[in-house]
């Protein structure tokens, strides 16, 4: 019998871990949504593999930064949302 109420309780574990990560995942989506209207990015026509693209270059810079310290990353992101997010990641882009 207790190995059945555990395996209740992992499951049920498991149903709040999986409602987490859908309100996370909610939460940056709308995160990002917020930063593309804001940017102008969301009215542009940009090809999603494009886009993909993009994000791959950021997410990488953002990881190089990371590996340096967190001092870096804690402003770094903070003024390019300041000065413009589109701009800033097109001009590092053609450079």
């Amino acid at each position: 019998m207790a190995a059945k109420s555990s395996i209740a309780d992992i499951d049920a574990q498991i149903e709040k871990l999986r409602e987490r990560r859908r309100v996370m995942i909610a939460k940056s989506s709308e995160r990002f949504a917020r930063a593309a209207t804001k940017s102008g990015l969301a009215e542009m026509e940009i090809a999603d593999e494009e886009v993909d693209r993009i994000f791959g270059e950021i997410a990488a810079r953002f990881r190089k930064e990371e590996k340096r310290g967190t001092a870096g990353v804690s402003t770094s992101p903070r003024r390019p949302a300041a000065g413009g997010t589109g701009t800033s990641a097109e001009v590092s882009h053609d450079s």
